[in-house]
């Protein structure tokens, strides 16, 4: 599936925005753009809850701490429309294992899940309904340790792939097993304590985007992946128990 991103102003601007209807077990796809006016920063802040302003105070690094004022007022942006109120009345808050959640019933509209990911200026959002939903995206880097971090944190079978392949596919081949993992685990919502838990195996042929997830005991369901097309040095992956209706959100 191809995710466009579209600008983090036009999603502010809720004045533009009406209420979007999700049927049961459907995933809606949202991607962002963080690039945003100064205008959009301070909305976006404004939405935050106080424990989301003090996290965003403690980042040192401007560039990070802006991607996470707009990753995270976007996403109360995006869930105001699913829910019918404005952006700063979406409550959430988090599981034991830190996966959040829409905290309390509003207007009969508390079995929507979702789930956020967000890398070097772009967000992805996933949106549900009466099931839990996991999604990652990250941005293809040379300059990881590839090998060395899948022979200690991946399994075997995926660790000879990585190895076999030639130097130029390396870090895409371990990244669309990474964002794979972690959309099943986000899902689960039982964080990298799974991660041994996880095999993935992937078609093939590079170009070749089916993928077939091992779970193992750790894991309560099976569930359906799929990775999606982000453009030119992204991966990304979404992952559910039904994802037979999946569209692009916005």
């Amino acid at each position: 599936m191809l995710i466009s991103f579209k600008p983090i102003d036009r999603l502010a601007d809720t004045t533009l925005q009406g209420h979007i209807q999700l049927e049961p077990n459907a995933v809606h796809l949202w991607g962002i753009e963080l690039e945003g006016s100064s205008w959009c920063m301070t909305r976006c802040s404004e939405w935050l809850d106080e424990a989301e302003r003090q996290r965003a105070t403690r980042l040192v690094r401007e560039d990070t701490r802006r991607q996470y004022v707009l990753a995270h007022g976007g996403l109360r942006a995006v869930l105001s429309r699913y829910l019918e109120v404005s952006p700063d009345e979406v409550s959430l808050g988090r599981t034991e294992a830190g996966k959040p959640f829409v905290a309390r019933d509003v207007r009969g509209h508390s079995a929507i899940t979702f789930n956020l990911s967000h890398a070097h200026n772009r967000a992805l959002i996933a949106v549900s309904k009466a099931q839990e939903v996991g999604v990652d995206l990250e941005l293809v880097r040379s300059n990881i340790e590839v090998v060395n971090l899948s022979e200690r944190y991946f399994a075997p079978s995926e660790h000879t792939v990585i190895t076999h392949a030639t130097e130029a596919q390396r870090a895409m081949i371990f990244f669309r097993y990474w964002v794979v993992k972690e959309a099943v685990l986000k899902a689960e919502g039982i964080g990298l304590r799974g991660l041994s838990d996880c095999e993935v195996v992937l078609g093939q042929h590079e170009l070749n985007r089916d993928v077939r997830v091992r779970l193992g005991s750790r894991f309560t369901a099976p569930l359906q992946v799929c990775l999606l097309s982000c453009g030119e040095g992204w991966e990304a992956a979404v992952a559910a128990q039904d994802l037979d209706v999946m569209k692009q959100g916005g």
